[in-house]
């Protein structure tokens, strides 16, 4: 099978952008901003709340990531997140609400294939790279905070 020449690629792609309508971007970045600002001022609120009940910050941080991932499963489950995710574009999907959601969406998809290849396996797809890629960013940061706290401890400072 032949590749296209850059000059046919360069051809398509000019055909491509005269098809395609223009993108809002100005609009678009208004409504993630509004929708993540929207969701990280409900998670203030929760926090807050939680705070004002006693609980320790640890533990209400802990229940309010807690409380919007169940949101988030929640309102994928009725299929609300989807629709909040088109207007929103990625200020719905950064919080961890969205996380939520692509989770739930991955096991709603594969529940059809059973619990364990379908459903386990199936979320997983989706929560694995982001399990990795944040497992190993933070090791990289106990790593470079260990070699600080050395080289602190080698110099004689507190």
């Amino acid at each position: 099978m032949a590749r296209a020449s850059k000059d046919q690629t360069q051809a398509y792609q000019q055909a491509v952008q005269r098809v395609l309508p223009p993108k809002p971007i100005a609009r678009n970045t208004l409504m993630a901003f509004l929708v993540g600002g929207m969701i990280t001022t409900a998670g203030q609120a929760v926090m807050d709340l939680l705070l004002a009940t006693g609980l320790p910050r640890l533990d209400a941080t802990r229940w309010t990531s807690a409380v919007f991932i169940l949101i988030g499963l929640l309102l994928t489950g009725l299929g609300i997140y989807d629709k909040i995710g088109t207007i929103g574009g990625m200020g719905a999907f950064l919080p961890i609400t969205g996380f939520a959601n692509s989770i739930g969406s991955a096991a709603m998809e594969f529940k059809r294939e059973g619990w364990v290849l379908g459903v386990g396996a199936g979320i997983f797809q989706i929560a694995g790279p982001v399990v990795v890629y944040g497992l190993a960013a933070a090791m990289v940061v106990a790593g470079v905070i260990q070699m600080l706290a050395g080289a602190r401890a080698a110099l004689g400072m507190p």
